[in-house]
């Protein structure tokens, strides 16, 4: 019956997905969507709040919520600009350096067990299509 449908078919997936980054995820305490922002963070210290929100194509009132989470777990601090008042760049914290390695191993894992069951091209080419379709959409 929705064979066809993009929105039942990529919902779909992303449910099938998402359960295999929240168990990588678990051991740090974190949901995926907070794993995924918090790996941003750590790769590009001192990002503005507006720009997380636009790498993770998230609304900024999301990107708060998930950073709201993030400070309460003492994973990132966040820290007024220079510039402009209304803007904070965020930092991660000691905590979130300790669990940096242990992150990104976890996602490199999720990553490869997510080829090796569909295969690695179909992995790559999916992924380019996926993006492909976003940004047409958008």
């Amino acid at each position: 019956m929705f064979d066809h449908c993009l929105y039942f078919n990529t919902t779909a997936l992303a449910r099938l997905v998402d359960k295999e980054w929240a168990r990588a995820f678990k051991p740090f305490g974190v949901t995926p969507s907070q794993g995924f922002m918090l790996r941003l963070v750590l790769k590009n210290p001192g990002m503005l709040q507006h720009e997380i929100a636009d790498e993770l194509t998230i609304s900024r009132p999301t990107a708060t919520r998930l950073l709201d989470g993030l400070q309460a777990l003492k994973l990132i601090e966040r820290r007024g600009t220079q510039a402009d008042g209304r803007h904070w760049m965020v930092y991660p914290t000691d905590r979130a350096e300790a669990l940096h390695a242990g992150i990104n191993k976890a996602s490199g894992e999720v990553t490869r067990r997510i080829q090796q069951q569909i295969g690695k091209e179909n992995f790559e080419e999916t992924v380019a299509r996926v993006r492909s379709v976003s940004s047409a959409l958008k």
